[in-house]
């Protein structure tokens, strides 16, 4: 009785690992998680923990943010508003990201008259941070001022020039960076040396970077999370202190008792997990659409 050649054994072995692997992996594999899927309890988690309204329409997934804004981008003051988002224009499953700037990005960017067709402008992370903490400090009646920050809502940062080599010598001139020209600078003076605002040819790098603290309280009103995206741009929820800072403004709008719409805040708010892990996190779609179920928006 004649065997076969090796090479056509070896090949055979290989074709039946490959048959038997596709069966398991492939095919027993997937549909044994599809079948755990539907289990009643994990179901909703599996399809996408889809939240429904009132009328059963589907408005989104409570694993994923979203903005409760006007067709302007502006607030809408009925509802709890969630973090900032980087994601695309604001929590964009197809495009989840982070801004990837970092707590040293504290110069802007400026646009140069002379090229008029090109927008070179951008804010620092810094910037950001204070323009938004403004914003909320208007919105819910509170002092959004923070340390680092000009009370117009950009970063306090000066660029100091010495006589000497690197930054040694005497100060001989002082630039607001964030502040481009004609503005008046936050500050008037440094050290004795007028504050100047920023132009276009000035080479910030030159100078030694300086921040000014300012008179903020140490620590800001407004929670951090209030003012910077989380790291996929899609976090649903927030913190319970900046949930806290926004239900005066909700009961007002809603014309609902305080104590009511902070009930509501409790019911959506998740702990720990494993009482040790992370930090207690309020969902505001879920909210919102609690908010409407009690009362409908004005």
């Amino acid at each position: 009785m004649s065997t076969l050649p090796s090479w056509i054994r070896q090949h055979l072995a290989a074709l039946r690992a490959l048959l038997v692997l596709t069966v398991l992996v492939g095919l027993a594999y997937p549909l044994a998680i599809l079948a755990i899927a539907q289990i009643p309890g994990l179901k909703g988690k599996a399809d996408g923990s889809f939240v429904t309204n009132a009328e059963g329409q589907r408005v989104g997934s409570s694993l994923i943010g979203q903005s409760f804004t006007d067709a302007d981008g502006n607030a809408l003051p009925a509802y709890f508003q969630s973090r900032p988002s980087a994601a695309g224009d604001g929590y964009d499953p197809t495009s989840t990201s982070a801004s990837n700037l970092g707590p040293e990005d504290v110069v802007d960017s400026i646009d140069d008259p002379a090229t008029p067709d090109e927008d070179e402008s951008g804010q620092s992370l810094l910037t950001q941070v204070c323009e938004r903490s403004l914003a909320v400090g208007e919105r819910e009646g509170v002092d959004g001022s923070r340390r680092y920050c000009t009370a117009s809502g950009v970063g306090a940062v000066l660029a100091v020039y010495h006589a000497g080599p690197g930054f040694e010598g005497a100060i001989t001139r002082v630039v607001s960076v964030n502040e481009a020209c004609p503005a008046t600078p936050f500050l008037a003076s440094y050290q004795g040396v007028a504050v100047e605002c920023r132009t276009p040819g000035d080479d910030i790098a030159a100078g030694e970077r300086v921040l000014v603290r300012g008179d903020a309280p140490e620590k800001p009103v407004v929670p951090a999370d209030a003012v910077t995206a989380s790291a996929s741009g899609l976090d649903p929820g927030i913190s319970p202190a900046y949930a806290e800072l926004q239900i005066p403004r909700i009961a007002r709008e809603r014309a609902l008792p305080v104590d009511e719409v902070r009930d509501l805040v409790d019911e959506n708010t998740t702990g720990r997990a494993l009482g040790f892990i992370g930090a207690p996190n309020v969902n505001v779609l879920e909210l919102n659409l609690d908010l409407d179920r009690v009362k409908a928006a004005p």
